[in-house]
């Protein structure tokens, strides 16, 4: 395949995201509204991605400080070590490593069940009595993702900033307080809030692609599959661009 046919396929696909995303908003906010499928998708996407959350914020927490403490010739990482991990946890890491580890699991799970019901033609059957997958399928997860992934964004900056905290105590020999007044010099509200809305449109393009993928699977059990994997690597690539773009905008404000 050229690079104009993929350029070409990209743009189509761009697209189609656009346009289901103007049919959510579309029919998302008519009656009967999605309460009950808004909240079973948060707990889904969000509440059951907790234990892996906690796991890998609390070690890369641990692992930053470790770095900062001991990658400096001189005294200053061991002396600052509690700026260094606070900033970059609430700043980068924090939404970054959520948005990566949660959006990989979300996606894959959005496609995956998504994609089953299109093979089975539950989603043509949806069309059939009159409704709108966009709103049964598309909007519960897209918003409850969006409401999720900060919630879960705050809790990996509370969590990976506190095993940085053990690594103080521990190997450093740093006090509580010490380590706690350095957090809170380093750590402005606009750095944290900043993190928070990174995750917020992470969550919006993570649940959005996976929703696209689903929608568009073909070729049964195999193209499920297919699809999924697709949809990981899409979510990640955006994220990983989406990224950048906000890091420089937050910088301008």
């Amino acid at each position: 395949m050229s690079l104009k046919s993929k350029l070409i396929g990209a743009a189509r696909q761009t697209g189609q995201v656009g346009v289901l995303w103007g049919d959510t908003l579309r029919h998302g906010f008519t009656r009967p509204y999605e309460f009950k499928a808004l909240l079973h998708q948060m707990d889904e996407l969000g509440v059951k991605s907790l234990p892996i959350v906690i796991v890998a914020s609390f070690f890369v927490g641990m692992v930053m400080a470790i770095q900062v403490a001991y990658s400096e010739a001189n005294f200053a990482g061991r002396a600052m070590l509690g700026i260094g991990v606070g900033a970059a946890i609430t700043k980068e890491f924090g939404p970054l490593l959520t948005a990566l580890l949660v959006g990989g699991r979300v996606s894959a799970g959005i496609t995956s069940v998504i994609g089953s019901m299109r093979v089975t033609e539950q989603v043509d059957a949806i069309r059939l009595l009159g409704a709108s997958p966009a709103k049964k399928l598309v909007f519960p997860r897209v918003f409850a993702t969006m409401i999720m992934l900060p919630l879960l964004t705050a809790l990996a900056d509370i969590v990976g900033i506190a095993g940085g905290l053990v690594v103080a105590l521990m190997d450093i020999k740093m006090t509580f307080i010490t380590y706690y007044y350095q957090v809170v010099r380093a750590v402005t509200m606009m750095d944290f809030f900043g993190g928070i809305l990174k995750a917020l449109v992470f969550g919006f393009f993570v649940s959005l692609i996976g929703c696209h993928y689903g929608l568009r699977v073909e070729g049964g059990a195999e193209g499920v599959g297919q699809a999924t994997t697709k949809s990981v690597v899409a979510a990640s690539v955006c994220v990983m661009v989406v990224d950048y773009f906000m890091t420089k905008l937050l910088l301008i404000l």
